[in-house]
């Protein structure tokens, strides 16, 4: 069953391409539909378009790739549609003002656990690929041998699973930082691990002697 990946500016088009490259079906819904249906036909006959409903219904797996405002906004209206959906949630607590980057979270709170709280109990949730649209350098490192590490945070055995599947596809190596209560530790701006490129080996040393439990 294709992933659905909703939102197409630069985080979700480019987990689109890697997932795509990887043989990995994607259904892409946005806002303005012509842009999904336009990556999708650039993508070619694995990627699809739909509405953000259908693109939804019909996946197990929904990436949700926008702004952090603009998922809050819109989970307490969607929580229905993704009851017992695997979620996976890229966002990072980052705004722009007076061209600078900002923090938009308070100290200690994380979108990880934003958006997780908004999500129905049934949902099953994991923190990943929140550096792949940012860190240009971590995106043409796809496939590299040996592959670098993207990081992921959960609680939940079937977002696992997913997570690693799908990172896999995209030409990386999984690992996980911990529950989700480890999330800030791979968010931006201000994330230590957040965008940083790792042999396995290495992200394994970093975070040993940084202390977080995979």
């Amino acid at each position: 069953m294709a992933t659905a990946i909703i939102g197409v500016g630069n985080l979700g088009s480019t987990v689109a391409r890697h997932l795509v490259a990887g043989d990995e079906p994607v259904v892409l819904a946005a806002a303005d539909k012509a842009h999904a249906q336009e990556l999708a036909d650039e993508l070619g006959p694995k990627a699809s378009a739909a509405s953000v409903e259908d693109a939804i219904a019909g996946a197990d797996t929904v990436v949700l790739a926008t702004w952090l405002d603009q998922t809050k906004e819109y989970l307490p209206g969607a929580a229905t549609l993704l009851e017992g959906k695997i979620v996976i949630d890229p966002s990072n607590p980052i705004g722009f003002e007076n061209g600078q980057m900002i923090r938009t979270l308070p100290a200690g709170q994380t979108s990880g656990s934003v958006v997780a709280g908004l999500l129905p109990a049934s949902a099953h949730f994991v923190k990943a690929f929140g550096s792949l649209g940012a860190v240009e350098q971590l995106a043409v490192s796809a496939n590299r041998d040996p592959r670098v590490v993207l990081f992921y945070a959960t609680d939940d055995d079937a977002a696992e699973a997913a997570a690693q599947r799908l990172i896999r596809a995209a030409g990386f190596e999984p690992l996980k930082v911990g529950g989700i209560s480890e999330a800030g530790r791979m968010e931006g701006p201000d994330g230590e691990l957040q965008g940083r490129i790792f042999d396995l080996d290495q992200a394994r040393a970093i975070i040993a002697t940084e202390g977080v439990n995979a």
